[in-house]
């Protein structure tokens, strides 16, 4: 009879507990779709004290991650400390130069070391999974690393941040602020004290750089994305969006280009017909682009004690059925170097919201500066603040929003443009601009 494969946790929050109670309750299941029986029987965490809902009775408590990690009842450590550095770096480093297995959802750690524990876990023969990392229970990494292996893959991307698509949601069905949805995000608990981690891009860069790695044979490299937020995003660009048939989304993507890998986070306009447009409220999807196949889209809880615990149960399963997969799909001698591409040279649609000044010639002014840079215009809508009505003061007019649909072009031409048409004073404020995504 094969002897059950024995896990280690290091951090019982609500993740940790959640995969305590999983594998005891499905114990039997388990038992039966790996072939083997899974057992905890060690664990760490900042407090032994803290009241748990779970019966930790008979199972040994380390007095840290390192001597978890290094203990010699342990086949499978499982890392859900969080954090790029230590104690979950040096915890995971010792668990897989001992020969160990390593389960994670340790996002922040693959994205700034992945290369290397990968590398730890080729030479001393461990497993190193992270299903949970990207996604919890929408099972994306398994996908591409797996599932496609034998397809081509030309675009990755997807709405990889709970926290933003229910604020981005909210604002769009209520007519409400950023701002306004920020605060009530975080008094349900979506959203951090200190939200800036989320709604400034960067959560889904950790998490694009590891579907880019997987979709496209390259190093895992945070620093190779292009970032920016939803904070500029106001509710008459969400009504914008939805007038001309689009709808506003935080989207990370990695897309193959002649120029090499482009990989981007930032606020999108999506048809309404998309599969990703559907996608609302705390939920997150990936929508995968592959060579002689539709595009494949996976919708489900991105987040959640439950559904991240499900995840790492499932890569622990794999452990237990002895599956040892490259961690990023290939060996890494094999992953390519890549380098953050310039967004100057990404080429695409634009949504361009301006405040146009109410004066002779402003129009004509803005067609001539889009117009020197050979960007050419699918779509114009004028606003009147008062309806149509001829103000009474034409001189003191409020400005006019006027909002541009460009068709494909480069966004070094629209840069140049704008700046042009701010000297030309002829617009108040910045100009908004949105990155527009086809089917």
């Amino acid at each position: 009879m094969v002897a059950p494969l024995k896990v280690g946790i290091a951090g019982l929050g609500t993740v940790g507990a959640e995969v305590v109670r999983l594998i005891e309750t499905q114990a039997r299941v388990l038992a039966g779709r790996s072939g083997r029986g899974i057992r905890v029987v060690a664990v760490t965490a900042r407090s032994k004290a803290k009241k748990r809902s779970i019966d930790l009775r008979g199972v040994d408590w380390a007095k840290d991650p390192i001597a978890l990690a290094t203990h010699p009842e342990v086949d499978c450590f499982v890392e859900l400390m969080g954090g790029a550095g230590d104690p979950a770096l040096s915890a995971v480093e010792a668990a897989l130069n001992a020969g160990k297995s390593v389960v994670t959802a340790n996002k922040a750690l693959l994205a700034k070391h992945g290369i290397k524990l990968a590398k730890s876990a080729e030479k001393h023969g461990g497993a190193l999974n992270f299903e949970a990392a990207v996604g919890a229970a929408i099972p994306v990494i398994k996908t591409l690393r797996e599932g496609l292996a034998a397809t081509g893959i030309s675009r990755v991307y997807g709405i990889l941040n709970g926290t933003c698509n229910y604020i981005l949601t909210r604002m769009e069905q209520e007519g409400l602020s950023f701002a306004e949805c920020l605060k009530d995000a975080q008094r349900l608990g979506y959203a951090e004290a200190d939200p800036s981690f989320d709604v400034d891009g960067h959560d889904t860069a950790q998490k694009l750089a590891i579907l880019a790695s997987l979709a496209f044979g390259t190093k895992v490299a945070q620093s190779a994305v292009y970032v920016e937020g939803i904070s500029s995003i106001a509710p008459e660009d969400l009504r914008a969006a939805a007038d001309l048939g689009y709808r506003v989304k935080l989207l990370g993507v990695a897309v193959r280009t002649a120029k090499g890998i482009e990989q981007r986070v930032h606020p999108t306009m999506v048809p309404k017909s998309s599969s990703i447009a559907q996608v609302m409220g705390v939920t997150n999807a990936v929508t995968i682009d592959g060579e002689g196949i539709p595009p494949i889209t996976l919708v489900g809880p991105g987040a959640g004690g439950a559904a991240t615990a499900s995840a790492v149960v499932a890569d622990i399963a794999d452990v237990a059925r002895g599956i040892r997969a490259n961690p990023f799909g290939r060996p890494v001698a094999h992953l390519r170097d890549t380098t953050k591409a310039p967004m100057e040279r990404h080429e695409g649609g634009y949504y361009i919201r301006l405040l146009a000044r109410d004066l002779p010639g402003t129009a004509a002014a803005i067609a001539t500066r889009l117009a020197e840079q050979k960007i050419s215009i699918e779509s114009i809508v004028q606003r009147h603040p008062n309806g149509g009505a001829v103000p009474a003061n034409p001189g003191k007019a409020a400005p006019v929003p006027v909002i541009l649909i460009t068709y494909a072009t480069h966004e070094d031409a629209v840069r140049r443009a704008l700046a042009a048409v701010q000297h030309d004073k002829v617009i108040s404020g910045r100009p908004q601009v949105i990155r527009i995504e086809k089917n």
